[in-house]
């Protein structure tokens, strides 16, 4: 239990907290109107980065771990952004395109990391 919290919502956290860092930043420069689609094409590969380098090393996990672990990045994502970019600025014009891309990629890398860790496992030794 206490690694599938640091998988779905330590982890989730932490990421989350890299791309509001990066806003917060970017807000204060020539390139606030597209900030979220710049977050977007510089932090997916580094998540995908970061999510293979944690899940790497352990044992097979199933598909449904990382679904679930990417539906808690949501709920993590959409919680703190609620909370912190919707509230804290009154940003009542926040969820644009970008961001609803941003909400489905949560989801989408922790699965095809999986997927992709996973994609060896089943085959009959020496065959590759």
């Amino acid at each position: 239990m206490d690694q599938w919290i640091k998988d779905t919502f330590g982890l989730g956290t932490v990421l989350w907290l890299m791309g509001y860092l990066a806003s917060l930043v970017l807000f204060f420069t020539p390139f606030e109107g597209t900030m979220g689609w710049i977050l977007t094409a510089v932090f997916t590969p580094v998540t995908i980065a970061i999510t293979w380098w944690w899940f790497r090393r352990r044992e097979c996990l199933p598909l449904q771990y990382y679904a679930g672990v990417g539906i808690a990045w949501v709920v993590v994502a959409v919680v703190l952004d609620f909370l912190f970019i919707v509230l804290m600025f009154q940003a009542t014009t926040y969820y644009k395109p970008d961001v609803f891309l941003y909400y489905a990629l949560t989801f989408l890398i922790p699965v095809g990391v999986g997927l992709y860790l996973n994609r060896d496992h089943g085959k009959p030794a020496g065959r590759e």
